[in-house]
């Protein structure tokens, strides 16, 4: 969310739409970047930065050396993880740090 509000006025807007709503969870974090779906959106001096994410507790990409599945599977997974980090960084190194 982008808005010109104080910290204080975010928090307010927020409690109401909590207590309109029983249902709805809401869990408020002010802070620089934040991690959603599959990227990492930054707020840095100014400058939207957008960068992959990448789960501590996983590989990024492991293709095995033997595998029951086609070749064209194993050669898929490269390219759609390069397609997404090219439609996903903000910037060319982060897409050179995808790319290796």
């Amino acid at each position: 969310m982008t808005t010109n509000l104080s910290k204080e006025d975010i928090l307010k807007e927020l409690d109401e739409t909590i207590k309109t709503d029983s249902n709805a969870t809401i869990t408020t974090t002010i802070s620089q970047s934040l991690e959603y779906l599959d990227v990492t959106i930054e707020n840095n001096n100014g400058n939207l930065k957008i960068s992959i994410y990448h789960k501590s507790a996983s590989e990024p990409y492991i293709l095995p050396y033997e595998s029951d599945h086609p070749r064209h599977v194993h050669a898929n997974i490269i390219y759609t993880a390069l397609v997404q980090a090219a439609r996903s960084c903000s910037n060319m190194e982060d897409f050179d740090m995808e790319r290796l």
